[in-house]
């Protein structure tokens, strides 16, 4: 601490006060503020140093007080009213103070916003972190920068009702669209909108990372041709209730024997498991002990039983039987690179599946569903 006290001389301390030259003053200030930020101080020397930034702040000179302003905008010594000063500066002073400053109130951030320019909506916007309320306003009240901001700060608080009013504000907006989109979570009913104002490559990342209700995944399925599609593997991959996916599936009629073949050759053996229990009427835990530790007639019965076409069994057989092996030599049975290990292996014994399955297969082989499997292969 000592060596930062003497970084800051007496020559420092008469140009803050008395040079006429605004640079010099402002050097002066930046490691004053420097110095301040890095001692350990005591609580009457805390008050003392944030009685000296409130001056800082209120200084005659820009540079100066933007000096306070950069040296500062993260420190928790600035004392609120200091902050607030600032916020209401011009921009090259408010703006790091706005984006950084751990003093405000949310009515602080609020207030700013509600008075700001899209600059300053911006800036709060983008804040380490932005409280629901602040955020609930931004997206009611903000232009559209800011909430596309908003939208691609995953540390902004964003109730599921405020995600929507994005939507409704700016529904045409691609820049606030794809920012939503990417978002680390997003409510099922918001993922659902999403969809249907995205664009095809955010659409895609959109359809394979985030859960849709099955009646959502089969509309999008049935427009393949027009390739706003959906791969009900890759969503059934990402749902939070497989049971009920499965079951949705069902009711549709879709849950057919060729994607129980393509989920399977892709890995996604859970998927299979609980088809099984849901075409045969039993439950999930007796149709697993069926397929994985009944002997080599358990999967039979349980395949026979829920009504699957018995020129397709030696497939799935052999898709089981790789599922197993892989898992056998450690393989992380959630992972992308097992699920391409999965397939290729899976395509080697030459199933005797149909055409369209197969290409279908093939296709995934050329396009894996998760890009990251590569480099992981590689790292391996």
């Amino acid at each position: 601490m000592t060596a930062y006290r003497a970084r800051l001389t007496e020559s420092d301390i008469r140009r803050l006060i008395k040079s006429d030259l605004e640079d010099e003053r402002a050097a002066a200030a930046h490691k004053l503020c420097r110095s301040i930020d890095r001692m350990a101080l005591d609580d009457v020397e805390r008050e003392a140093a944030q009685k000296i930034l409130s001056v800082l702040a209120a200084d005659a000179a820009e540079l100066v007080r933007r000096a306070v302003a950069v040296t500062l905008k993260a420190s928790d010594i600035m004392p609120r009213e200091a902050a607030r000063r600032l916020a209401g500066d011009v921009d090259s002073v408010a703006l790091p103070i706005i984006n950084s400053c751990p003093a405000f109130t949310d009515d602080d951030l609020i207030e700013i916003v509600r008075a700001g320019t899209a600059l300053r909506q911006v800036a709060v916007a983008s804040r380490p972190r932005v409280p629901r309320d602040v955020a609930s306003v931004l997206v009611a009240e903000g232009r559209q920068e800011a909430v596309a901001a908003l939208a691609a700060n995953d540390n902004a608080d964003l109730s599921e009702a405020a995600l929507g009013v994005a939507l409704d504000r700016f529904s045409d907006a691609p820049e606030v669209i794809s920012a939503l989109a990417y978002r680390q979570v997003l409510p099922l009913s918001v993922t659902e909108r999403l969809v249907v104002l995205a664009s095809e490559a955010v659409r895609e990342h959109l359809i394979t990372r985030h859960a849709l209700t099955p009646e959502t995944a089969i509309q999008f399925a049935d427009f393949a041709r027009e390739r706003a599609t959906i791969d009900l593997v890759d969503q059934a991959r990402v749902t939070d209730d497989l049971p009920t996916f499965v079951a949705g599936l069902n009711r549709r009629r879709v849950l057919t024997p060729s994607l129980l073949l393509r989920s399977l050759a892709r890995g996604q053996i859970g998927l299979f498991e609980h088809a099984l229990a849901e075409l045969a009427g039993t439950p999930h835990h007796r149709a697993w002990l069926m397929v994985h530790d009944a002997g080599p007639l358990g999967l039979k019965a349980i395949y026979d039983r829920a009504g699957m076409p018995p020129r397709l069994f030696q497939a799935f057989r052999a898709g089981v039987d790789t599922w197993r092996a892989l898992q056998a030599e450690g393989g992380d049975t959630g992972s992308a690179v097992f699920r391409q290990r999965m397939l290729e292996r899976f395509l080697s014994q030459r199933p005797d599946a149909a055409r369209e399955d197969l290409a279908y297969l093939l296709e995934r082989l050329d396009r894996p569903a998760d890009d990251g499997w590569r480099g992981a292969v590689s790292a391996a």
